[in-house]
């Protein structure tokens, strides 16, 4: 069972002496080009897990419900190593080539560096999602000797007073713009994830504010104001409650920004079209991979197929390939499984051609090779060519 955390939120502790040999850094195992190709045909290419550690959280985001302030001290939970070791060994079984450490805060949890260095060792890419209140010099050498191979990190608005007044995090700019100068140095990719939200005046003024943080990269988290899965990242909050009028009006704003600036944007075009075409009820182009391709596991291991969904998948001890779901779905707006599923369509049609022929399905292969959405698809992945080679 998870182990139930009764201390207050603080900066990531070194790690324990369970956590293996922390004297040498990790070289995570490298697959070829061959070895690639040969996962898109067999199965359509790695998947991704986010697994929220923990459900405790350092700041007081005024769009959150894990924010220090709005959660129960007695609801707690952290996840052990020896859990987080097990996930990560069943995630292999289950083609999962990335995983994301989320909370939470994933970086209060004192055991974050030996679950980054057993996920590298085993293979897997290791990436946090963080508020970057948390970072010192020593976690930082120590995560990228563990094998971290990309950061993200939440930005809310285009000005440092803003940002540090909503998260409730004096100086976090001033830790974020070192990481970042840290990270770029030490060869891993950072990227701001920013909360679509009404902190954000002017979206033309975004580009800038990065630029001086030190992001070469932006990704946009769409704003929720629900979830029924236990995930907390959500409001009713003014801030994040928009009318369907003024979410497209938003989702326009941001298009006009990664057109006109240039600046690294790594949402796609298509999926931005594609959450304009939910809000109208007019029909979707790409169903959701949320359950066959990405998946989120919560700090009680109980598997999702996303945020979103109310019910739990099964338990992740359960977890086989019995239990993917691929139904198309296009229930939500989430951005983490929205958005891949456009750049990984194209991979999925290629396996399902390949082994539709396996099966003498000769019809139905030629309908996966030929179906439209592989140029989208493809285009797609060609302009974020650069930020997904960096993961």
């Amino acid at each position: 069972m998870s182990t139930v955390a009764t201390d207050q939120p603080a900066p990531a502790a070194p790690p324990s002496a369970s956590g293996g040999d922390f004297s040498r850094p990790v070289i995570p195992p490298k697959k070829g080009a061959f070895q690639l190709f040969k996962e898109v045909l067999a199965h359509g290419g790695p998947g991704y897990l986010q697994f929220a550690i923990t459900n405790i959280c350092n700041a007081d985001c005024g769009f959150c419900g894990f924010a220090r302030s709005q959660f129960d001290p007695k609801a707690r939970r952290s996840v052990t190593l020896q859990e987080a070791k097990d996930v990560v060994d069943i995630a292999v079984k289950n083609h999962i080539g990335y995983l994301l450490f989320v909370g939470g805060e994933p970086m209060v949890h004192k055991e974050l560096r030996a679950m980054t260095r057993y996920s590298a060792e085993r293979g897997i890419r290791p990436m946090i999602c963080t508020n970057g209140g948390l970072w010192t010099d020593a976690n930082m050498r120590g995560l990228a000797d563990d094998g971290l191979s990309s950061v993200i990190m939440s930005i809310d608005a285009h000005d440092i007073g803003k940002h540090e007044t909503n998260r409730g995090l004096p100086d976090v700019c001033r830790k974020i713009k070192k990481a970042n100068e840290f990270f770029h140095g030490a060869g891993i990719q950072t990227t701001a994830s920013i909360t679509a939200s009404r902190l954000i005046d002017d979206y033309e003024k975004l580009p800038a504010f990065l630029e001086s943080l030190g992001f070469t990269s932006c990704t946009f988290s769409y704003p929720l104001t629900s979830l029924a899965s236990s995930y907390l990242s959500f409001s009713d909050s003014g801030l994040v409650n928009y009318s369907k009028v003024e979410l497209i009006e938003l989702f326009e704003k941001i298009k006009r920004m990664k057109k006109n600036s240039g600046y690294p944007v790594v949402n796609p075009a298509e999926s931005l079209d594609e959450m304009q075409r939910h809000l109208r009820g007019e029909k979707e182009k790409f169903g959701c991979l949320g359950g066959h391709k990405y998946f989120y596991l919560d700090w009680k291991l109980d598997l999702y197929r996303c945020h979103f969904w109310e019910t739990p998948m099964c338990n992740v001890y359960e977890w086989n390939e019995s239990k993917i779901i691929r139904d198309g779905c296009t229930r939500c707006m989430i951005d983490c499984y929205r958005d891949p599923s456009v750049l990984q369509f194209v991979a999925i049609s290629t396996s399902d051609a390949w082994n539709n022929l396996k099966k003498g399905k000769v019809g139905a292969a030629a309908k996966n090779v030929f179906d439209t959405r592989n140029l989208t698809s493809l285009k797609a992945v060609w302009d974020d060519r650069k930020w997904i080679g960096g993961v």
